[in-house]
């Protein structure tokens, strides 16, 4: 179970109205009334919609529009990075990126890795990952990111320079010769970096929630011709990413950090809760696969 508004499970029953539910225990149909009816948390929290109750029903069910479908094959705990690399996805798609092209991904949590792995899988070139938590880059390398950068500890555009070669502003000014900026991070800092290191044509993709706004350099922006996109969610790709996750589980498995009993789930809430001690934590229970 993923600690979020969606999880994984197994299907337990078909039917064509809530009323008709049955089960493999004789309270199935009460709870299955209660799941239709019970908003106490707000909807992506609920037990309506979300994941953390004993049973959820879905309202006109079918494969590849609400529900997707794994073999046996892929443990439930990679089952339920579905949603998020779906959101990692729109973002690569967002960007357009090409085989040709030099990506630098801000953030190695599990939507920055996300995005190194479908980038990789699209045949892109080179992409590096840039983090301030070591072990976050030890991931970025084990999915398959070509280089990784401790930005808390190097200069971000002289390492772009070495790494993806040197190109030019409008202007004629010095920059590195990268296509492509994801910020998966967050934080005004990545932002500023990349005004500051893009060059003539380069794009910036943001995929991460900006907790905290700063001042631009709209000047900067425009010198490169700056080009930023929004992704925002998954609007095609929550189901276009599942063959893939299926036929490479267990490269997508290495973005899970925490396997925590559902015993512990108070502790695993705590994990997830505090910034840099874990990358995904998944709730298990005894009886998954």
């Amino acid at each position: 179970m993923r600690l979020a508004h969606y999880g994984r499970g197994w299907v337990r029953t078909a039917c064509s109205h809530p009323n008709e539910v049955t089960g493999p225990g004789p309270g199935t149909l009460s709870r299955a009334r209660e799941l239709w009816t019970n908003t106490e948390l707000g909807d992506y929290c609920s037990p309506r919609f979300g994941a953390l109750a004993e049973y959820l029903l879905i309202e006109n069910a079918e494969i590849g529009r609400s529900v997707a479908v794994f073999p046996g094959t892929v443990p439930f705990d990679v089952a339920a990075l579905n949603e998020p690399m779906a959101v990692a996805r729109h973002c690569v798609n967002r960007s357009g990126a090409e085989p040709a092209d030099k990506v630098v991904i801000f953030g190695a949590g599990p939507i920055g890795l996300g995005a190194a792995i479908w980038l990789k899988l699209r045949g892109v070139q080179h992409v590096t990952v840039a983090d301030v938590i070591p072990e976050r880059l030890e991931t970025a390398l084990a999915v398959g990111a070509d280089a990784v950068i401790n930005s808390a500890e190097e200069n971000v555009t002289e390492r772009l320079t070495a790494l993806h070669g040197q190109a030019a502003n409008a202007l004629g000014q010095s920059r590195p010769a990268t296509d492509i900026y994801i910020d998966a991070a967050g934080v005004a800092a990545v932002i500023n970096t990349t005004v500051e290191s893009a060059k003539w044509g380069a794009k910036l993709v943001m995929v991460a929630v900006q907790k905290k706004s700063d001042a631009v350099d709209l000047g900067g922006m425009l010198r490169s011709e700056l080009t930023l996109i929004a992704s925002q969610g998954y609007p095609t790709e929550i189901f276009e990413v599942t063959p893939e996750l299926v036929e490479h589980h267990e490269r997508f498995a290495k973005l899970i950090s925490h396997r925590v009993p559902f015993g512990d789930a108070k502790h695993a809430f705590e994990l997830a809760l505090t910034p840099g001690a874990a990358e995904k934590v998944v709730v298990t229970f005894d009886d998954e696969r």
